[in-house]
């Protein structure tokens, strides 16, 4: 049996017993601490088990598997649940091996008490949510280039519906979640293939710009609303940059993209620099447009896109800055993706016979 006692180390003059049987057996002295540790909990705790290893039954690496989970047991848990995972531990320790034991002794009282152990995972469950709630955090980092890097530190609640949300941005026609990893999404100007954290960054960003303003808190009377300022001269000729609220620049083609969705509030100026218009209302598509738009179009019109109708954005044919109307006729749903190949000078765009537009890189 292991050496337990305190006074063999004092009598050697080491300073724990550890590191004595780390020196005696020539170990490196963490071990020499874990052999100590499991000689006090065998010695103290669970007989069963040194018996068990005293009689060759266990071996060292399976007795300490089954005291790990012993020991990870609640604490005011009544002596003979706790004598029943040990007896059972020790059982199963005849056909399985210590990784398996581990894994088994997590779930030990699903099989020696159920009811006991459903109430200490509510119990914890309680615990680990209000801890989740306190230490939950949110930092941005600039990092240049037009780029910014949010880390969040979230409950497992909402970080699993954040990224139920992005799956299916990123794949909205994918029905197991498990087949996500395999997407094969191709950059059509490079043809590379696109990264799925890209894909989930996509649809992150696609999301943000689809939240409905009236979720958002109400700030200084108003809900809390992004604004972009832009000279409308410059928005009609696509020249220039628009400026947000919080000081960043974006290009005019963001701009005028943004002008067909919603969660943003563009501020139109004039040559001295008044305000033209403030707001959103006459240019956003009603519930029943859209509704109307999804029965017609069904899905994104870029040709040979098949995103579905719930996922694209209604996109003004004729441009609001030319005076294009807010109508079911004049608009066309398209995926964000295209959605901002619409409004990238780069690119030419053509509307087909079958209504479904088609996009071409300028040379």
């Amino acid at each position: 049996m292991l050496a337990a006692a305190g006074d063999v180390a004092e009598e050697h003059g080491a300073r724990t017993a550890g590191v004595w049987l780390a020196h005696q057996a020539r170990l490196e002295r963490p071990e020499g601490r874990r052999l100590q540790q499991l000689a006090e909990a065998l010695d103290q705790r669970w007989h069963r088990v040194a018996s068990a290893l005293l009689a060759g039954e266990v071996s060292r690496a399976q007795a300490e598997a089954i005291v790990a989970a012993l020991e990870a047991l609640p604490g005011d848990l009544d002596r003979e649940v706790r004598a029943r995972a040990e007896a059972h531990l020790v059982g199963l320790a005849g056909e399985f091996g210590p990784a398996q034991l581990r894994r088994l002794g997590q779930r030990i009282l699903d099989v020696v008490a159920p009811a006991v152990a459903e109430e200490h995972e509510r119990r914890a469950l309680e615990r680990a949510e209000r801890a989740a709630r306190v230490r939950m955090r949110v930092r941005r980092q600039d990092l240049g280039a037009g780029l910014v890097r949010i880390t969040a530190d979230l409950p497992v609640l909402h970080a699993d519906l954040l990224y139920t949300q992005l799956h299916a941005h990123a794949s909205p026609r994918r029905d197991h979640l498990e087949q996500l990893a395999h997407v094969d999404r191709r950059d059509p100007e490079s043809g590379e293939r696109v990264p799925y954290p890209t894909l989930l960054a996509q649809g992150f960003c696609s999301l943000l710009e689809r939240l409905p303003q009236q979720a958002a808190p109400r700030h200084g009377g108003d809900a809390a609303s992004l604004v972009v300022t832009i000279d409308h001269d410059r928005l009609a000729e696509q020249v220039g940059v628009a400026r947000l609220g919080t000081g960043h620049a974006i290009s005019v083609g963001e701009a005028r993209r943004l002008a067909c969705n919603v969660g943003i509030l563009p501020m139109v100026l004039d040559g001295a620099s008044q305000p033209l218009d403030v707001g959103r209302t006459k240019r956003l598509h009603t519930p029943a447009m859209r509704k109307a738009l999804a029965v017609r179009d069904r899905e994104c019109r870029a040709e040979g896109c098949d995103i579905p109708a719930a996922w694209t954005e209604a996109h003004h044919q004729a441009p609001w800055s030319h005076g294009g109307p807010t109508t079911v006729n004049d608009a066309v749903l398209l995926c964000s993706w295209h959605h901002h190949r619409a409004h990238d000078r780069r690119y030419d765009t053509r509307r087909l016979p079958n209504g479904d537009l088609r996009f071409h890189r300028r040379t």
